[in-house]
């Protein structure tokens, strides 16, 4: 039968199936990317990708971003390998637990990563899902006063100060995705530079907007968040190993769900460099 695209019942996202992601022709990727476009999440399920597919895969969207020196696809894991999960007060569960906050990948990079890809191989009993939110919807829906309050606002955002309010105080040079240098600054409203729709571009490393206070910040950026994050611009996926999905930064917001971290949830996690 081909490849099937199937929508699912939100204002964005598909699931995928009929095709091998490891052995992907020319024409199938142009489906699969003009599909990518148009539903902003794509979900494979069954797939069984090796780090090393689907590192070839992503690259497929454009660069990787380097987030582990030497890694292109790194363990988003609460446990090393052959051992048990970490502690509660271990530095990689606190960085986890960051995670279950709206965010949007490498928004606290002077370039903002384009797209993701995550793949299941080891999934908790319960729990544990990730979630996705349209922007694109989302700034469609706005009323018209804060559309026009937020379309030149621009907002500072930071690794540090996220995981600061999840009670995780990071030291210079701890390495992945803390970016040391001056907060890079954003727009409130992004417009894709692909399907050319506007969308929020918010979420929790939102520091503070450029004119606004902390406080007003976080004000705005909570009624933002409530707003857009509600159906039906939610879709959340229940992890079966072996899925893999790739979504797109420019217009999503994300999150992972809580589980019981006794338990192991191994991920494997590829990003794509943004243009802007």
């Amino acid at each position: 039968m081909g490849m099937q695209v199937q929508s699912a019942e939100a204002t964005f996202g598909a699931y995928v199936t009929g095709v091998t992601l490891a052995a992907l022709s020319a024409e199938e990727f142009r489906k699969i990317h003009d599909a990518f476009l148009e539903y902003a999440l794509l979900i494979f399920p069954g797939q069984g990708l090796s780090n090393t597919q689907q590192q070839a895969f992503a690259e497929r969207f454009g660069n990787i971003e380097i987030l582990v020196e030497g890694l292109k696809t790194i363990p988003v894991s609460n446990k090393p390998e052959h051992d048990k999960p970490y502690g509660s007060d271990d530095h990689r569960t606190k960085l986890l637990k960051g995670n279950e906050g709206w965010h949007t990948d490498s928004s606290y990079m002077p370039l903002s990563a384009k797209a993701s890809v995550l793949s299941a191989h080891v999934i908790p009993d319960s729990g544990g899902e990730t979630e996705w939110a349209d922007m694109r919807d989302a700034y469609d829906k706005l009323d018209n006063a804060t559309r026009t309050k937020i379309a030149e606002l621009n907002a500072y955002h930071s690794y540090f100060h996220s995981q600061a309010k999840v009670g995780h105080q990071v030291k210079a040079g701890a390495g992945y995705g803390f970016f040391e240098g001056e907060p890079p600054l954003h727009p409130l409203v992004k417009v894709h530079p692909e399907t050319h729709r506007p969308a929020l571009f918010i979420g929790r490393h939102i520091k503070c907007i450029q004119g606004m206070s902390e406080a007003e910040t976080e004000k705005l950026i909570d009624e933002l968040t409530s707003f857009a994050c509600r159906a039906p611009r939610l879709l959340k996926h229940r992890w079966a190993v072996g899925d893999v999905a790739v979504w797109d930064n420019r217009c999503l917001l994300h999150r992972a769900r809580p589980y019981d971290m006794s338990q192991a949830r191994v991920m494997m996690h590829t990003r794509i460099s943004g243009e802007l």
